[in-house]
């Protein structure tokens, strides 16, 4: 461990602290729907989408039909990405002349970039044409991130309305988001990592001669603007299969630090647009807190076990940190903080292999999958997701406090207890009914490269990946077979929308009550205290809902490599 790796990890929490309220103000500009700078040049194109499409913007939907229409949205465009996937060897640009995707390899990755989960079994530069990378995933990168932001409106509007049923519109949150926030950001992002060399062209290959006179093909591709996007609406989905390792998507430690920032810019800017929302800043500074320690500290913990290193590494003379798999141009520090910031957000672009960690710096990832991707979290889904656990948390303290819990001002009653614990509860289901049916099946034990507690870990890292719509892996499992591909796709789609309508219908249930004002005997949702016990909340829930793959996985890993049995 060094101070400068130290200080890259304080740099990064203070910078992301620096940039929630910039961001949050944009963001709430949009959420109100106000105009902004840029309706003078985009509005009339945000008119003629309504027009052709024949929506009405005002018009206000419930839950129930702001959930049908999302749902419908998101099951054509799944559609559309299998049939790209599936005609690839018959479209356009596709100068290399590569076949289409098998059924089950491109429903698992329609389902992936539909969910925003990005997975990718395959190897992008050699797996898929310009057109299918454009067309088939970049659109999904915007408008998955900007559905899950659309959400977290809907849930803002639960909170912050009295008494009314509407929670807005679906079309006009997609439409503003990806309009006015998505599109101009990613424009100067993609322009910013052209400029630090990072490809943008409609060529697939290019010859070179390297160093010792060999001649090879080297993969070309319009990289810059899906990397732009692929980042900032935390979907993770690399051009290249070595993601942020490759130099065309990631080629220098400004690029790596910007990239990790632009994962957690819109998270963290929609807290403060939630405090905003609901008339109290406060609260969104809160929620912040509470992230930004769990982050902090798992940072720190996975920085650690890198930069310890393997004990019987130094005993046989090879001194330093763990630098398998890592890229020598971001080193240890930087390497461990992507991985958690990567894994705190569902964004799952990796700059370093994960599979290569050690035992306890991989377990750090794994668990903040686990926990939901709450810390921060992916675009929308991180703030609703954390605040799931709030209504658990203002629960737990209204026990204490011997009435009925409140939070911003509205009741938490039995029916948003249930729907938040039904929420919650798909992640367990899925990760461990999954990684257990894998674990004793032939097709799943096939997988795993390794074995023992590292082949087990990577199966339930896919797992957790898949239904925490991450994305990211322990590289060691080969994951595309049809056994796979399919379970993995059920878990991905579990994961999104097995959650998203809950968070709706709670959203509709708070919209529909009146305000009740804190008094003397309410707990209080902004200190110390507060923060602290969600800190707890969200640390026994995952804690204790995934010790025992845990202590199966990358505990008995870390036991295995102390005694000397190398993985």
């Amino acid at each position: 461990m060094t101070v400068q790796g130290w200080g890259l990890i304080l740099l990064f929490v203070a910078l992301v602290a620096a940039l929630a309220k910039p961001m949050g103000l944009w963001l709430f500009a949009l959420y109100e729907g106000r105009r902004t700078p840029l309706h003078a040049v985009l509005g009339p194109i945000e008119r003629g989408f309504y027009k052709l499409a024949g929506i009405d913007p005002t018009v206000e939907q419930s839950w129930r039909r702001y959930a049908l229409h999302l749902l419908i949205f998101n099951l054509a465009l799944l559609l559309f990405t299998y049939a790209v996937l599936r005609l690839q060897g018959v479209l356009p640009m596709n100068p290399r002349g590569l076949a289409g995707l098998t059924a089950d390899g491109a429903m698992n990755t329609a389902i992936s970039f539909t969910t925003n989960t990005n997975w990718q079994w395959y190897s992008g530069e050699v797996a898929l044409s310009n057109l299918s990378q454009m067309l088939g995933l970049t659109i999904h990168n915007f408008l998955s991130a900007a559905t899950g932001i659309a959400i977290a409106f809907a849930l803002f509007r639960g909170f912050a309305r009295r008494q009314v049923s509407g929670l807005g519109n679906f079309w006009a949150d997609l439409t503003r988001v990806t309009l006015y926030l998505l599109l101009p950001l990613c424009i100067v992002y993609a322009l910013f990592l052209v400029a630090n060399g990072v490809p943008q062209t409609f060529a697939s290959l290019v010859d070179a001669t390297g160093l010792e006179g060999v001649k090879q093909s080297i993969a070309l591709g319009p990289v810059a603007s899906q990397e732009a996007i692929k980042m900032l609406g935390t979907n993770g989905g690399g051009f290249f299969n070595a993601n942020s390792a490759h130099p065309f998507e990631n080629p220098n430690a400004l690029t790596n630090l910007v990239q990790m920032l632009s994962i957690f810019a819109i998270g963290a800017g929609l807290t403060w647009t939630f405090g905003k929302a609901v008339g109290n800043t406060r609260q969104g500074w809160a929620i912040l807190t509470a992230m930004l320690i769990l982050f902090t500290v798992g940072a720190g913990v996975t920085y650690w076990a890198e930069a310890a290193g393997n004990p019987h590494f130094h005993a046989l003379g090879v001194p330093g940190g763990n630098m398998e798999g890592k890229e020598v141009r971001f080193g240890i520090a930087a390497s461990a903080l992507f991985s958690v910031v990567t894994t705190a957000a569902s964004c799952g672009a990796v700059n370093a292999m994960h599979d290569s960690f050690t035992p306890l710096g991989g377990m750090i990832p794994l668990f903040n999958m686990q926990l939901g991707e709450v810390v921060i979290g992916g675009v929308g889904a991180g703030i609703y997701g954390f605040l799931l656990f709030a209504i658990l948390a203002v629960f737990v303290a209204g026990l204490m406090v011997g009435r009925t819990p409140e939070y911003v001002g509205k009741k938490i009653e039995s029916r948003e207890v249930k729907l938040a614990v039904l929420a919650i509860a798909i992640l367990p289901l899925s990760i461990l009914g999954f990684s257990a049916l894998a674990a004793v099946l032939p097709d799943g034990l096939a997988g795993p490269l390794n074995k023992g507690p590292h082949g087990f870990t990577e199966i339930v890292y896919a797992f957790t990946s898949a239904t925490g719509n991450n994305g990211s892996a322990f590289a060691g499992i080969t994951s595309g077979t049809p056994f796979y591909n399919a379970l993995l796709g059920v878990a991905m789609w579990l994961g999104r929308f097995f959650v998203i309508v809950p968070v709706l219908a709670i959203a509709g249930s708070l919209a529909s009550k009146k305000y009740t004002p804190e008094t003397a005997g309410s707990f209080p949702t902004t200190g110390a205290l507060w923060v602290g016990l969600l800190v707890g909340i969200i640390l026994i829930l995952g804690g204790l809902t995934f010790l025992p793959s845990l202590a199966l996985g990358p505990i008995a890993d870390h036991i295995a490599m102390v005694h000397g049995q190398l993985f």
